[in-house]
């Protein structure tokens, strides 16, 4: 995945590469312009952290580039990664004051950001904003539901690939019935903590997969997916659709 930040001098949302997936999706050119007074640019490095867990929320934000990895900390200090924000995906809650856990920079991160109570503000105004709002959360639902699902039934094997079709889906790296060509966003240390795996076990299945022909590795993080149905094959769901 390309993480750089793209060219946002003009500020402007139509020139937005996340324009027709994120909150403003279904926005009219009035609401837009509505938006942009109360939007503001922020970009985060690698490690950094966006938010901690009870922050004042001052903004909520729609991910631009990169990936945020979102975490909760135990009262034993343990810390749980329990979701990732991907390119287009929405950080914050509208209404809520507290963020409800640690955002961090798992790439180098740009989000568009919008102050809190405007947002609030123009959300109830409009039908358009509150509808994708809406749309988006029940989206991040199923995937919660997806995520309790790979972490409770799935074999270590099957939660590696169902990771890799999950990245691949939402990076769109096919080329029409060919191989699809992505970038892991996390490390393999980070991606055992989402998944709940160690990282012997992360490496391991990893290598498995390759020996299998199921992916090719090029890097640390890059991967090439000869056949996206085989890879959907290897996932364990009912529903074997491969990655598009």
């Amino acid at each position: 995945m390309d993480t750089r930040a793209p060219s946002l001098q003009t500020g402007r949302c139509q020139d937005c590469p996340i324009r027709h997936r994120a909150v403003c999706a279904h926005c009219e050119a009035d609401e837009l312009a509505e938006l942009e007074a109360i939007k503001f640019y922020r970009s985060f490095e690698a490690g950094q952290h966006i938010l901690w867990e009870g922050d004042r929320l001052d903004f909520v934000a729609s991910v631009v580039t990169g990936v945020v990895a979102l975490t909760r900390t135990l009262e034993d200090g343990r810390t749980q990664m329990t979701g990732l924000l991907l390119p287009s995906d929405f950080l914050g809650r509208p209404g809520r004051e507290n963020a409800p856990c640690h955002a961090t920079a798992a790439t180098d991160v740009t989000l568009c950001c919008f102050r809190r109570q405007p947002f609030d503000r123009l959300m109830h105004a409009t039908p358009h904003l509150s509808q994708r709002l809406l749309e988006m959360t029940l989206d991040e639902l199923d995937a919660a539901r997806e995520w309790m699902l790979l972490l409770g039934r799935k074999t270590a094997r099957e939660r590696i690939a169902t990771f890799i079709a999950m990245i691949a889906r939402r990076q769109g790296g096919q080329t029409r019935g060919g191989p699809m060509r992505l970038d892991l966003p996390l490390t393999r240390e980070a991606m055992g903590d989402y998944l709940g795996l160690t990282i012997e076990t992360v490496s391991r299945q990893i290598g498995a997969l390759r020996r299998d022909g199921v992916i090719e590795l090029a890097g640390l993080r890059g991967i090439t997916v000869p056949d996206p149905a085989r890879l959907a094959a290897e996932c364990g769901d009912d529903r074997r659709h491969p990655p598009h």
